[in-house]
């Protein structure tokens, strides 16, 4: 049996319902900063060496970053029960 829930929501009442935190402050502060750099930047060069200042580890870190999240993923799946049966 399969069923399928759909739930018509803002970001904002799904954060609330799922009890995460409203970021909304720390965003709005994160794109402030993030175009007052950007306005200085008049070539690939500057925006290169801007990029690595923001992210000084660069593709390391989002590879990191990204195992991070796939193995906490995994976690809670298997927590659950939840395993994709191979076909």
């Amino acid at each position: 049996m399969k069923v399928n829930i759909e739930i018509d929501c803002t970001p904002e009442e799904a954060r609330a319902f799922l009890g995460l935190p409203d970021v909304s402050q720390v965003n709005a502060i994160y794109v402030e900063n993030l175009s007052k750099a950007l306005q200085g930047v008049t070539s690939l060069e500057q925006l290169k060496e801007l990029s690595q200042q923001w992210a000084p580890m660069g593709q390391f870190g989002l590879k990191l970053f990204q195992n991070i999240l796939e193995g906490g993923a995994a976690f809670a799946q298997g927590a659950t029960g939840n395993k994709k049966k191979s076909s």
